[in-house]
């Protein structure tokens, strides 16, 4: 999967709910996951950073899609396009 189709993906089934609750709420959500994140790296629980990671990654292209931003797109010009930053 491509990681705009797994934008499209969250889009399509969380956008009207994330457009209701706005675009701090939803972002705090992700941080939220970036915490439960560095929890399940810290009790060095491999399954649960699995989830947590694709947690943050869902929440992340939420946000991207309140901020109409195409995170593929953006990725590209900064890493691919101009190389990665020393």
């Amino acid at each position: 999967m491509e990681i705009r189709e797994a934008q499209e993906l969250i889009r399509r089934a969380y956008f009207e709910r994330d457009s209701r609750r706005g675009l701090y709420p939803t972002f705090t959500w992700l941080v939220e996951e970036v915490g439960e994140l560095a929890d399940s790296i810290l009790k060095g629980d491999e399954k649960s950073r699995m989830e947590e990671l694709a947690d943050v990654f869902a929440w992340l292209l939420s946000v991207a899609n309140l901020l109409n931003i195409d995170v593929e797109e953006a990725f590209k010009r900064k890493y691919v396009v101009n190389g990665p930053p020393p």
